[in-house]
Protein backbone atom coordinates (compact mmCIF):
# COMPACT_ATOMS: atom_id res chain seq x y z
CA UNK A 1 0.00 0.00 0.00
CA UNK A 2 3.11 2.27 1.09
CA UNK A 3 4.68 1.60 -2.26
CA UNK A 4 1.60 2.80 -4.50
CA UNK A 5 0.72 6.07 -2.85
CA UNK A 6 4.37 6.64 -2.85
CA UNK A 7 4.24 5.61 -6.69
CA UNK A 8 1.27 8.18 -7.15
CA UNK A 9 2.90 10.87 -5.83
CA UNK A 10 6.23 10.58 -7.46
CA UNK A 11 5.18 12.36 -10.28
CA UNK A 12 3.60 15.81 -8.22
CA UNK A 13 7.44 15.50 -6.53
CA UNK A 14 9.15 15.39 -9.83
CA UNK A 15 7.45 18.02 -11.34
CA UNK A 16 7.54 20.19 -7.91
CA UNK A 17 11.54 19.66 -7.87
CA UNK A 18 11.43 20.59 -11.97
CA UNK A 19 10.15 23.69 -10.66
CA UNK A 20 12.25 24.15 -7.75
CA UNK A 21 15.50 21.79 -7.87
CA UNK A 22 18.16 21.42 -5.40
CA UNK A 23 16.15 21.58 -2.40
CA UNK A 24 17.47 21.26 1.05
CA UNK A 25 18.80 18.18 2.54
CA UNK A 26 17.92 18.63 5.68
CA UNK A 27 14.05 19.76 4.31
CA UNK A 28 13.86 16.49 2.62
CA UNK A 29 15.10 14.55 5.36
CA UNK A 30 12.82 15.50 7.57
CA UNK A 31 10.03 16.84 6.17
CA UNK A 32 9.23 15.41 2.34
CA UNK A 33 7.72 11.72 3.56
CA UNK A 34 4.45 13.07 1.56
CA UNK A 35 2.79 9.66 1.82
CA UNK A 36 2.60 10.06 6.16
CA UNK A 37 0.47 13.71 6.12
CA UNK A 38 -3.00 14.10 6.76
CA UNK A 39 -5.92 15.89 5.80
CA UNK A 40 -5.01 15.89 2.11
CA UNK A 41 -7.29 18.67 0.37
CA UNK A 42 -7.52 20.21 -3.00
CA UNK A 43 -7.37 24.30 -2.50
CA UNK A 44 -6.70 26.54 -5.77
CA UNK A 45 -5.18 29.77 -3.75
CA UNK A 46 -6.67 31.87 -6.32
CA UNK A 47 -8.57 34.82 -6.24
CA UNK A 48 -11.79 35.30 -4.37
CA UNK A 49 -15.14 36.28 -6.94
CA UNK A 50 -16.43 39.14 -5.64
CA UNK A 51 -19.72 39.44 -4.68
CA UNK A 52 -19.86 43.06 -6.63
CA UNK A 53 -17.54 43.83 -9.48
CA UNK A 54 -14.64 46.52 -8.45
CA UNK A 55 -11.64 47.58 -10.90
CA UNK A 56 -9.05 49.63 -10.49
CA UNK A 57 -11.31 52.47 -12.30
CA UNK A 58 -12.58 53.02 -8.61
CA UNK A 59 -9.35 53.54 -7.32
CA UNK A 60 -8.18 56.61 -8.93
CA UNK A 61 -5.06 58.08 -7.90
CA UNK A 62 -3.38 60.94 -9.49
CA UNK A 63 0.47 60.36 -10.47
CA UNK A 64 2.91 62.49 -8.88
CA UNK A 65 6.81 63.05 -9.89
CA UNK A 66 9.11 60.79 -7.31
CA UNK A 67 6.22 58.73 -5.97
CA UNK A 68 5.53 55.29 -6.92
CA UNK A 69 1.70 54.59 -6.94
CA UNK A 70 0.89 51.19 -6.00
CA UNK A 71 -1.42 51.14 -9.74
CA UNK A 72 2.89 51.06 -11.46
CA UNK A 73 3.77 47.63 -10.26
CA UNK A 74 0.90 45.67 -11.92
CA UNK A 75 -0.65 43.75 -8.92
CA UNK A 76 -3.44 41.41 -9.09
CA UNK A 77 -6.92 43.44 -8.69
CA UNK A 78 -7.82 41.66 -5.87
CA UNK A 79 -4.76 42.58 -3.81
CA UNK A 80 -5.51 46.67 -5.29
CA UNK A 81 -8.97 45.87 -3.89
CA UNK A 82 -7.75 45.60 -0.31
CA UNK A 83 -5.11 48.25 -1.08
CA UNK A 84 -7.57 50.68 -1.73
CA UNK A 85 -9.74 49.90 1.42
CA UNK A 86 -7.05 50.65 3.46
CA UNK A 87 -6.39 53.49 1.83
CA UNK A 88 -2.82 52.84 0.72
CA UNK A 89 -1.83 54.83 -2.76
CA UNK A 90 1.61 55.92 -2.36
CA UNK A 91 4.75 53.60 -1.77
CA UNK A 92 6.86 54.48 1.19
CA UNK A 93 10.44 54.59 0.35
CA UNK A 94 11.04 50.95 1.66
CA UNK A 95 7.95 49.53 -0.57
CA UNK A 96 9.45 51.88 -3.74
CA UNK A 97 13.23 50.38 -3.25
CA UNK A 98 12.19 46.90 -2.76
CA UNK A 99 8.83 46.12 -5.15
CA UNK A 100 10.22 46.24 -8.25
CA UNK A 101 13.06 43.55 -7.24
CA UNK A 102 10.72 41.29 -4.67
CA UNK A 103 8.20 41.11 -7.17
CA UNK A 104 10.43 39.94 -9.63
CA UNK A 105 11.93 36.94 -7.07
CA UNK A 106 14.82 38.48 -5.94
CA UNK A 107 15.98 38.02 -2.63
CA UNK A 108 16.17 41.48 -0.63
CA UNK A 109 18.31 42.39 2.55
CA UNK A 110 16.89 45.60 4.02
CA UNK A 111 17.48 47.66 6.78
CA UNK A 112 14.62 49.49 7.99
CA UNK A 113 12.56 50.23 11.21
CA UNK A 114 9.36 49.43 12.58
CA UNK A 115 6.83 52.15 11.33
CA UNK A 116 8.72 52.39 7.38
CA UNK A 117 6.38 49.69 5.46
CA UNK A 118 8.38 46.89 5.36
CA UNK A 119 5.56 44.96 6.69
CA UNK A 120 3.58 46.11 3.89
CA UNK A 121 6.61 45.26 1.44
CA UNK A 122 6.98 41.98 1.99
CA UNK A 123 3.20 40.97 2.54
CA UNK A 124 2.30 42.71 -1.47
CA UNK A 125 5.09 40.28 -2.42
CA UNK A 126 4.11 37.23 -0.87
CA UNK A 127 0.59 37.83 -2.00
CA UNK A 128 1.16 38.38 -5.54
CA UNK A 129 3.43 35.73 -5.84
CA UNK A 130 0.73 33.56 -4.65
CA UNK A 131 -2.28 34.51 -6.78
CA UNK A 132 -0.29 34.77 -9.70
CA UNK A 133 0.79 31.02 -9.12
CA UNK A 134 -1.67 29.29 -7.82
CA UNK A 135 -1.55 25.51 -6.89
CA UNK A 136 -4.20 23.61 -8.97
CA UNK A 137 -3.43 20.39 -7.12
CA UNK A 138 -3.85 18.78 -3.79
CA UNK A 139 -2.15 20.04 -0.89
CA UNK A 140 -1.69 18.91 2.21
CA UNK A 141 -2.81 20.53 5.96
CA UNK A 142 0.04 22.56 7.20
CA UNK A 143 1.65 22.98 3.80
CA UNK A 144 3.10 26.17 4.02
CA UNK A 145 3.49 27.89 0.92
CA UNK A 146 4.87 31.12 2.47
CA UNK A 147 6.37 31.74 6.11
CA UNK A 148 7.23 34.69 7.94
CA UNK A 149 9.48 34.67 11.27
CA UNK A 150 8.95 37.31 13.39
CA UNK A 151 10.36 37.47 17.27
CA UNK A 152 7.41 38.70 19.59
CA UNK A 153 3.89 37.25 19.73
CA UNK A 154 2.59 40.72 19.35
CA UNK A 155 4.52 41.32 16.61
CA UNK A 156 3.27 37.96 14.91
CA UNK A 157 -0.85 39.45 15.05
CA UNK A 158 0.34 42.47 13.95
CA UNK A 159 1.81 41.12 10.66
CA UNK A 160 -1.24 38.70 10.55
CA UNK A 161 -3.58 41.05 10.65
CA UNK A 162 -1.96 43.05 8.27
CA UNK A 163 -2.01 40.06 5.78
CA UNK A 164 -5.54 39.43 6.53
CA UNK A 165 -6.55 42.76 5.35
CA UNK A 166 -4.68 42.73 2.15
CA UNK A 167 -5.88 39.27 1.85
CA UNK A 168 -9.96 40.49 2.00
CA UNK A 169 -10.96 39.91 -1.54
CA UNK A 170 -8.34 36.77 -2.17
CA UNK A 171 -8.83 33.61 -1.04
CA UNK A 172 -5.50 33.08 0.27
CA UNK A 173 -5.82 32.06 4.42
CA UNK A 174 -3.21 33.47 7.08
CA UNK A 175 -1.89 31.57 10.10
CA UNK A 176 -0.17 32.06 12.81
CA UNK A 177 1.49 30.14 15.52
CA UNK A 178 2.47 32.03 18.53
CA UNK A 179 3.27 30.39 22.12
CA UNK A 180 1.56 31.18 25.37
CA UNK A 181 -1.71 30.30 23.71
CA UNK A 182 -3.51 27.02 22.82
CA UNK A 183 -1.97 24.67 21.23
CA UNK A 184 -4.89 22.44 19.82
CA UNK A 185 -6.86 25.51 18.88
CA UNK A 186 -3.91 26.49 16.65
CA UNK A 187 -3.49 23.05 15.25
CA UNK A 188 -7.26 22.99 14.38
CA UNK A 189 -7.29 26.07 12.32
CA UNK A 190 -4.16 24.70 10.21
CA UNK A 191 -6.57 21.21 9.67
CA UNK A 192 -9.32 23.49 8.98
CA UNK A 193 -7.62 25.61 5.78
CA UNK A 194 -4.80 25.69 3.97
CA UNK A 195 -1.95 27.30 4.60
CA UNK A 196 -1.23 30.28 2.41
CA UNK A 197 0.60 32.66 4.85
CA UNK A 198 2.39 31.21 8.36
CA UNK A 199 3.40 33.77 10.51
CA UNK A 200 5.34 32.67 13.37
CA UNK A 201 7.25 33.14 16.38
CA UNK A 202 10.21 30.45 16.44
CA UNK A 203 10.38 27.80 19.06
CA UNK A 204 5.96 27.43 18.46
CA UNK A 205 6.52 27.21 14.87
CA UNK A 206 9.56 24.42 15.85
CA UNK A 207 6.81 22.79 17.94
CA UNK A 208 4.57 22.21 15.10
CA UNK A 209 7.24 21.03 12.91
CA UNK A 210 8.49 18.93 15.26
CA UNK A 211 5.04 16.98 15.79
CA UNK A 212 4.65 16.81 11.86
CA UNK A 213 1.67 19.75 12.12
CA UNK A 214 3.46 21.80 9.93
CA UNK A 215 5.34 21.40 6.94
CA UNK A 216 8.25 23.99 5.81
CA UNK A 217 9.73 21.80 2.39
CA UNK A 218 7.33 23.35 -0.15
CA UNK A 219 8.05 27.05 1.02
CA UNK A 220 8.42 29.36 -2.04
CA UNK A 221 8.60 32.43 0.62
CA UNK A 222 10.62 33.49 3.58
CA UNK A 223 10.45 36.46 5.58
CA UNK A 224 13.22 36.29 7.93
CA UNK A 225 11.36 39.84 10.19
CA UNK A 226 13.61 41.58 13.15
CA UNK A 227 16.56 39.97 12.57
CA UNK A 228 18.51 41.68 14.67
CA UNK A 229 15.93 41.01 17.65
CA UNK A 230 15.93 37.73 17.18
CA UNK A 231 19.91 37.18 17.83
CA UNK A 232 19.19 39.83 20.82
CA UNK A 233 16.55 37.21 21.93
CA UNK A 234 18.86 34.06 21.32
CA UNK A 235 16.44 33.03 18.94
CA UNK A 236 18.97 32.37 15.81
CA UNK A 237 19.82 28.52 16.97
CA UNK A 238 15.74 27.94 16.44
CA UNK A 239 15.83 30.12 13.26
CA UNK A 240 18.90 27.96 11.55
CA UNK A 241 16.73 24.80 12.57
CA UNK A 242 13.81 26.57 10.62
CA UNK A 243 15.55 27.75 7.47
CA UNK A 244 17.36 23.91 7.20
CA UNK A 245 13.77 22.81 6.90
CA UNK A 246 12.76 24.95 4.18
CA UNK A 247 13.91 24.60 0.49
CA UNK A 248 17.65 25.66 -0.37
CA UNK A 249 18.24 29.18 -0.63
CA UNK A 250 18.63 28.50 -4.49
CA UNK A 251 15.23 26.92 -4.72
CA UNK A 252 12.97 30.01 -2.22
CA UNK A 253 12.92 33.73 -2.61
CA UNK A 254 14.26 35.20 0.84
CA UNK A 255 13.19 38.75 2.46
CA UNK A 256 15.38 39.52 5.34
CA UNK A 257 14.74 42.44 7.49
CA UNK A 258 16.97 44.10 10.27
CA UNK A 259 16.95 47.34 11.78
CA UNK A 260 21.09 47.51 12.33
CA UNK A 261 23.62 45.69 10.62
CA UNK A 262 25.73 44.49 12.76
CA UNK A 263 28.55 41.95 11.81
CA UNK A 264 26.57 39.06 12.82
CA UNK A 265 23.73 40.14 11.18
CA UNK A 266 25.39 40.40 7.72
CA UNK A 267 27.03 37.04 8.06
CA UNK A 268 23.03 35.72 8.27
CA UNK A 269 21.68 37.98 5.83
CA UNK A 270 24.70 35.99 3.28
CA UNK A 271 24.33 32.34 4.90
CA UNK A 272 20.35 32.44 4.24
CA UNK A 273 20.09 34.82 0.95
CA UNK A 274 21.12 34.47 -2.95
CA UNK A 275 22.25 37.29 -4.54
CA UNK A 276 20.28 39.83 -2.35
CA UNK A 277 19.06 43.43 -3.52
CA UNK A 278 20.18 45.72 -0.62
CA UNK A 279 17.93 48.11 0.37
CA UNK A 280 18.54 50.48 3.32
CA UNK A 281 16.13 53.45 4.57
CA UNK A 282 17.22 55.55 7.27
CA UNK A 283 16.09 55.60 10.84
CA UNK A 284 12.56 56.70 11.29
CA UNK A 285 12.80 60.26 10.32
CA UNK A 286 9.34 60.25 10.37
CA UNK A 287 8.71 59.79 13.48
CA UNK A 288 10.86 61.83 14.91
CA UNK A 289 9.99 64.90 12.89
CA UNK A 290 6.55 64.79 14.15
CA UNK A 291 7.21 63.55 17.72
CA UNK A 292 7.98 66.70 20.17
CA UNK A 293 10.84 64.96 22.49
CA UNK A 294 11.62 66.17 25.91
CA UNK A 295 13.87 64.93 28.56
CA UNK A 296 13.80 65.52 32.07
CA UNK A 297 16.60 65.74 34.44
CA UNK A 298 15.10 63.98 37.69
CA UNK A 299 15.92 61.55 40.67
CA UNK A 300 14.95 57.95 40.76
CA UNK A 301 12.86 59.06 43.74
CA UNK A 302 10.85 62.02 41.86
CA UNK A 303 10.22 59.74 38.70
CA UNK A 304 6.63 58.37 40.07
CA UNK A 305 5.19 61.42 40.87
CA UNK A 306 6.19 62.73 37.51
CA UNK A 307 4.84 60.04 35.88
CA UNK A 308 1.66 60.58 37.99
CA UNK A 309 1.12 64.45 37.09
CA UNK A 310 1.80 64.05 33.18
CA UNK A 311 -0.75 61.48 32.96
CA UNK A 312 -2.77 63.46 34.31
CA UNK A 313 -2.58 66.28 31.92
CA UNK A 314 -5.64 67.82 29.71
CA UNK A 315 -3.49 66.80 26.45
CA UNK A 316 -2.80 63.71 27.43
CA UNK A 317 -4.95 61.59 25.38
CA UNK A 318 -3.76 58.08 25.45
CA UNK A 319 0.10 56.92 27.00
CA UNK A 320 2.59 54.14 26.70
CA UNK A 321 5.35 54.24 29.57
CA UNK A 322 8.76 52.24 28.55
CA UNK A 323 10.53 50.79 31.11
CA UNK A 324 13.32 48.43 30.18
CA UNK A 325 12.71 45.28 32.95
CA UNK A 326 9.37 43.09 33.86
CA UNK A 327 9.31 43.98 37.39
CA UNK A 328 9.74 47.91 36.88
CA UNK A 329 6.88 47.34 34.43
CA UNK A 330 4.84 45.46 36.92
CA UNK A 331 5.42 47.53 39.70
CA UNK A 332 4.13 50.94 37.70
CA UNK A 333 1.38 49.26 36.21
CA UNK A 334 0.05 48.19 39.88
CA UNK A 335 0.63 51.92 40.95
CA UNK A 336 -0.72 53.49 38.73
CA UNK A 337 -3.38 51.13 38.88
CA UNK A 338 -4.17 52.19 42.84
CA UNK A 339 -3.99 55.95 41.75
CA UNK A 340 -7.17 55.12 39.31
CA UNK A 341 -5.51 54.89 36.49
CA UNK A 342 -7.04 52.65 33.39
CA UNK A 343 -3.55 50.98 33.03
CA UNK A 344 -2.84 47.55 31.19
CA UNK A 345 0.36 45.66 31.40
CA UNK A 346 2.60 44.36 28.30
CA UNK A 347 5.46 42.40 28.84
CA UNK A 348 7.15 38.91 28.52
CA UNK A 349 5.09 37.31 31.53
CA UNK A 350 2.00 37.89 31.03
CA UNK A 351 0.03 34.90 29.53
CA UNK A 352 -0.49 35.98 25.94
CA UNK A 353 -4.29 35.68 25.33
CA UNK A 354 -4.51 38.98 27.93
CA UNK A 355 -1.76 40.65 26.27
CA UNK A 356 -4.31 40.47 23.48
CA UNK A 357 -7.21 41.55 25.05
CA UNK A 358 -4.96 44.14 26.84
CA UNK A 359 -3.71 45.38 23.51
CA UNK A 360 -7.28 45.68 21.82
CA UNK A 361 -9.22 47.52 25.53
CA UNK A 362 -5.81 49.85 24.77
CA UNK A 363 -6.67 50.52 20.90
CA UNK A 364 -10.59 50.85 21.75
CA UNK A 365 -9.69 53.48 24.53
CA UNK A 366 -10.41 51.27 27.33
CA UNK A 367 -7.38 51.99 28.73
CA UNK A 368 -5.92 54.66 28.88
CA UNK A 369 -1.93 53.44 29.74
CA UNK A 370 -0.01 50.72 28.87
CA UNK A 371 3.40 50.07 30.17
CA UNK A 372 5.46 47.91 28.26
CA UNK A 373 8.67 46.67 28.07
CA UNK A 374 10.46 47.16 24.85
CA UNK A 375 9.99 43.24 23.43
CA UNK A 376 6.37 43.68 23.72
CA UNK A 377 6.62 47.48 22.85
CA UNK A 378 7.27 46.63 19.32
CA UNK A 379 4.05 45.32 18.49
CA UNK A 380 2.62 48.03 19.24
CA UNK A 381 1.07 49.93 16.16
CA UNK A 382 -1.62 52.32 17.16
CA UNK A 383 -2.07 55.33 15.79
CA UNK A 384 -3.67 58.02 17.97
CA UNK A 385 -1.07 57.66 20.84
CA UNK A 386 -0.94 61.04 22.20
CA UNK A 387 2.17 60.49 24.29
CA UNK A 388 5.18 57.90 24.88
CA UNK A 389 7.27 58.05 28.60
CA UNK A 390 10.37 56.85 28.72
CA UNK A 391 10.65 55.74 32.78
CA UNK A 392 13.48 54.55 32.07
CA UNK A 393 16.32 55.25 29.17
CA UNK A 394 16.52 52.35 26.93
CA UNK A 395 20.05 50.83 26.91
CA UNK A 396 20.03 50.06 23.19
CA UNK A 397 19.62 53.57 21.65
CA UNK A 398 17.63 51.65 18.27
CA UNK A 399 15.14 50.97 20.80
CA UNK A 400 14.59 54.74 21.81
CA UNK A 401 13.58 55.23 18.06
CA UNK A 402 10.81 52.17 18.36
CA UNK A 403 9.71 53.77 21.77
CA UNK A 404 8.87 57.17 20.59
CA UNK A 405 7.73 56.16 17.30
CA UNK A 406 4.94 54.61 18.66
CA UNK A 407 3.15 58.28 18.07
CA UNK A 408 3.33 60.61 15.82
CA UNK A 409 2.09 57.80 13.40
CA UNK A 410 0.00 58.73 10.58
CA UNK A 411 0.71 62.31 10.10
CA UNK A 412 -0.41 63.41 13.40
CA UNK A 413 2.10 64.76 15.93
CA UNK A 414 2.79 63.17 19.25
CA UNK A 415 5.27 63.96 22.44
CA UNK A 416 7.36 62.01 23.95
CA UNK A 417 8.93 62.32 27.58
CA UNK A 418 11.83 60.81 29.01
CA UNK A 419 13.07 60.50 31.97
CA UNK A 420 17.20 60.86 33.07
CA UNK A 421 18.57 60.07 36.31
CA UNK A 422 21.69 59.73 38.20
CA UNK A 423 21.32 55.64 37.45
CA UNK A 424 20.94 56.33 33.83
CA UNK A 425 21.98 59.52 32.38
CA UNK A 426 24.59 58.15 30.95
CA UNK A 427 22.70 56.26 28.13
CA UNK A 428 21.48 59.85 26.70
CA UNK A 429 24.99 60.32 24.48
CA UNK A 430 24.34 57.50 22.22
CA UNK A 431 20.65 57.93 21.97
CA UNK A 432 21.95 61.10 20.87
CA UNK A 433 24.42 60.00 18.48
CA UNK A 434 21.89 57.93 16.47
CA UNK A 435 19.68 60.85 16.26
CA UNK A 436 22.18 63.32 15.11
CA UNK A 437 21.41 65.00 17.25
CA UNK A 438 21.19 67.15 20.86
CA UNK A 439 18.17 66.38 23.36
CA UNK A 440 17.23 69.44 24.98
CA UNK A 441 17.25 68.10 28.83
CA UNK A 442 15.39 70.18 31.41
CA UNK A 443 14.13 70.51 35.21
CA UNK A 444 10.96 69.70 35.46
CA UNK A 445 8.30 72.45 35.95
CA UNK A 446 7.73 72.49 40.23
CA UNK A 447 3.94 71.77 39.29
CA UNK A 448 4.69 68.48 37.97
CA UNK A 449 6.46 67.26 41.21
CA UNK A 450 3.64 68.35 43.79
CA UNK A 451 2.04 65.59 45.20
Amino acid sequence: MVLLIVGLLLPAIYMSEQKNPNPGQNAKDSQQNHSGRRGRRHHSGGEKKPTTAWDLSQFDVEPIAGKTRFHDLDLPVSLMHGIADLGFKYCSPIQACSLPYTLRAHDVVGKAQTGTGKTAAFLVTIITELLNNPIEDERFAGEARSLIIAPTRELVMQIADDAKLLCKYTELKVHTLVGGMDYDKQKRHLQESMCDILVATPGRLLDFAGSRDVYLDRTEILVLDEADRMLDMGFIPQVRRIVRLTPHRESRQTLFFSATFTPEVMNLAEQWTIDPTNVEIEPENIATDTVTQKVFITSAAEKFQLLYNIIHQDDVESVIVFANRRDQCRRLQEKLKKKGFSVGLLSGEVPQGKRVRTLEDFKSGKLKVLVATDVAGRGIHIDGISHVVNYTLPEEPEDYVHRIGRTGRAGKTGISISFACEDDAFLLEPIQELLGKKLKCELPDESLLQH
